[in-house]
């Protein structure tokens, strides 16, 4: 019983980790609607995901990588000077700073020095790995 605790615990705070920076303003929330539905991302109060808020909407095209994420590039780099760094797996939205594209993770990943959290998926996480070609990235208003 007290391993079960102590692993639900970790990974709660594995979960939260990623969305600490600007609680304050954890309301922000954005579609990606692709070719299988639509996925829909809180957005942290980091300046990178200030950035990409500002981007929207936007047109993308998402391809593989690896083969547990899915990427599209926004069409300017975002500030990473208060992002946390993404921890995490299946529905972390991360901006890999090195190539300035945005990450979808539909799988668990190894924790990157360059790799910043912008927010989770709140719905549709499922659909993260099934998404191809061109997406559009919009605001929840």
């Amino acid at each position: 019983m007290r391993k079960a605790i102590l692993v639900m615990t970790i990974f709660a705070a594995v979960l939260t980790s990623c969305m600490a920076a600007g609680e304050d303003e954890m309301e922000r929330m954005i579609y990606v609607k692709g070719n299988n539905g639509t996925v829909v991302f809180e957005l942290n109060g980091s300046k990178a995901s200030d950035d990409l808020w500002d981007q929207l909407p936007l047109e993308a095209e998402v391809s593989n990588f690896s083969n547990n994420e899915k990427i599209f590039y926004p069409e300017k780099g975002l500030d990473t000077s208060d992002a946390p760094l993404a921890e995490g797996g299946e529905g972390t939205l991360a901006y890999y700073r090195p190539w300035g594209n945005v990450v979808m993770f539909y799988g668990s990943f190894s924790p990157n020095a360059s790799l910043y959290c912008l927010g989770r998926a709140v719905e549709g996480a499922e659909l993260i790995s099934s998404l191809s070609g061109a997406v559009t990235i919009v605001r929840a208003e």
